[in-house]
């Protein structure tokens, strides 16, 4: 009887279906390193990260498309800036 009294009952409490790693046991500095691995994803953030990466490669693009390949900008000594052609060094 006073067995069955001082006796633990281990309940083993299975973890929701589809949290996948957060229902793994680790260590808090595995959880600190890999924070993104242990929140939900927000929808807002994400597709604000999206659109920012996405205008600026459109920007970098359109850049590159209209710069002209045989000119560069010049700094003078007294900060103005000047258009130059680029010169070949074998001329």
């Amino acid at each position: 009887m006073w067995k069955n009294i001082f006796q633990k009952k281990k309940t083993v409490e299975k973890p929701p279906e589809g949290d996948g790693i957060r229902t793994i046991r680790t260590t808090n500095l595995f959880q600190v390193l890999n924070f993104e691995l242990y929140v939900k994803p927000n929808m807002m953030v994400m597709a604000f990260g999206v659109c920012s990466i996405t205008l600026s490669a459109a920007y970098l693009v359109y850049l590159r498309m209209n710069m002209d390949p045989k000119t560069y900008i010049a700094i003078n000594e007294d900060g103005t800036q000047t258009l130059m052609e680029k010169k070949s060094k074998w001329e």
